[in-house]
């Protein structure tokens, strides 16, 4: 018995023994398992922790915009976005460097607690996107030197922009192209006379511009709100709604932009019973409907010749109409062209404006439309009948034999009668004959 209990002894021991090796080995490998991680997970988590850079000026990366902008140069003035970041930035570039392109990069500008950008006086800043610049409850650029927007989505939830004319400097900007959304787009910065000089030649602008901003000037874009846009389109002829022509679906937005024509009607009809009378070129695009989007370098004239033969089928119509004559409807096209004004009918038009350099809306002349005018069909009018002549009263004639039964009867007794007096007076004669032949 003891044998065998020494026997088991010894096979414990035994498996023991050949276990060490793996339950070691098993060890050290979870033990390494767990260093290398830790190895990994530390710098991980350092690396997340640190901050990254916003952006870069030439191949120098930087922790904020601003930053960025005071390592600008003459050489390298343009400032990269290379993420989204929240900053309340001010272009104070070095001495020497006078402009400042900030480059969005596809990324976001977003306020902190105040203006997004803020221009100085005699500071330019040029803006290209794609990119966004939020001024979230804040304006997205207050400006009191130049801005020049290229591209990118501004927002606000208040005035999107604001601008400074004072008796040391006025504000400058131009925009070329962009969308631009708040509830007010321009307005004047609070120490501001005037809003400084400020055009438009591009686009897309949804919110309210106020009115007394006599300095804006907007010479194309697309509009959300057009209720105070007249004085500052007072040289154009209209704005053009979208949808105007295909398949009448459009934005709701109003266009602004290079030479168009809109006709309200581009085929009208005269109708010769309502009067007619001979069309000057402007009542033809009043009556059209008409107008040209172009400012004052531009102005709507008529084909000549067109419009004089429209006049002579007027005349035709009018004279079938006094002499109460046939006239068959006709129709006559006219082009209306858009055509660019001499300096002196630029003066004419805006006498303020002076023989000075004219803004242009297009470098392309002689866009054209055409409209058509008819003219009513006259029937000629039939001939009045004569009026019947009053008949002449009836003679009074035989009157007429009754036709009834009775007078049937009637015409038969005298009949007999007159068969009876016939031979009485031949007997009476043949008996006087007879006494003479006696005598």
């Amino acid at each position: 018995m003891y044998k065998h209990e020494k026997q088991a002894v010894e096979r414990l021991q035994s498996n023991h023994i050949h276990m060490l090796p793996t339950l070691s080995t098993a060890i050290i490998t979870f033990f390494l398992i767990i260093s290398l991680s830790g190895t990994m997970l530390f710098p991980m988590m350092a690396f997340a922790d640190e901050p990254q850079p916003v952006a870069q000026v030439g191949n120098t990366t930087y922790m904020s915009v601003q930053d960025a902008i005071g390592h600008t140069s003459l050489k390298n003035n343009t400032v990269t976005l290379l993420t989204d970041t929240t900053e309340s930035v001010t272009v104070t570039p070095p001495k020497v460097v006078r402009g400042v392109t900030l480059e969005l990069n596809g990324h976001a500008l977003n306020a902190s607690n105040t203006t997004a950008i803020t221009v100085p006086a005699n500071m330019q800043l040029t803006i290209v996107g794609p990119g966004t610049v939020a001024g979230g409850t804040q304006p997205a650029v207050d400006c009191r030197g130049a801005l020049h927007v290229e591209g990118g989505t501004f927002t606000s939830d208040a005035t999107l922009m604001r601008f400074a004319e004072t008796d040391e400097t006025s504000a400058q900007g131009s925009f070329s192209g962009g969308t631009f959304t708040a509830p007010t787009l321009f307005n004047l910065l609070d120490d501001a006379k005037n809003l400084g000089y400020v055009t438009v030649r591009g686009g897309e602008y949804r919110g309210m511009i106020p009115a007394g901003l006599n300095t804006l000037t907007l010479l194309s874009g697309s509009f959300s709100d057009t209720s105070n846009l007249a004085p500052y389109l007072a040289d154009s002829l209209g704005l053009i709604p979208d949808g105007t022509s295909g398949d009448g679906t459009g934005d709701g937005m109003f266009h602004v932009g290079d030479l168009a024509i809109s006709s309200k009607q581009t085929s009208v009809e005269l109708d010769p019973a309502n009067g007619l009378q001979q069309l000057s070129a402007d009542d033809l695009l009043t009556l059209t409907g008409t107008q040209l989007n172009g400012i004052a370098d531009y102005r709507l004239v008529a084909d000549s010749d067109q419009l004089q033969a429209l006049n002579d089928q007027i005349d035709r119509a009018m004279q079938a109409m006094e002499k109460r004559k046939a006239f068959e409807a006709v129709s006559q096209n006219i082009t209306i062209t858009a055509v660019r004004n001499t300096s002196d009918d630029a003066i004419d038009a805006n006498p303020s404006r002076g023989a000075g350099p004219q803004l242009r809306t297009s470098d392309h002349d002689g866009i054209s439309t055409q409209v058509t005018v008819t003219i009513k069909a006259v029937a000629e009018p039939e001939e009045p009948e004569e009026p019947s002549k009053p008949s002449n009263p009836e003679k009074p004639g035989k009157p007429e034999m009754p036709r009834s039964g009775s007078a049937v009867q009637a015409l038969a007794i005298i009949s007999l009668l007159l068969v009876i007096a016939s031979a009485i007076c031949a007997c009476a004669t043949a008996h006087l004959r007879s006494s003479r032949l006696h005598n």
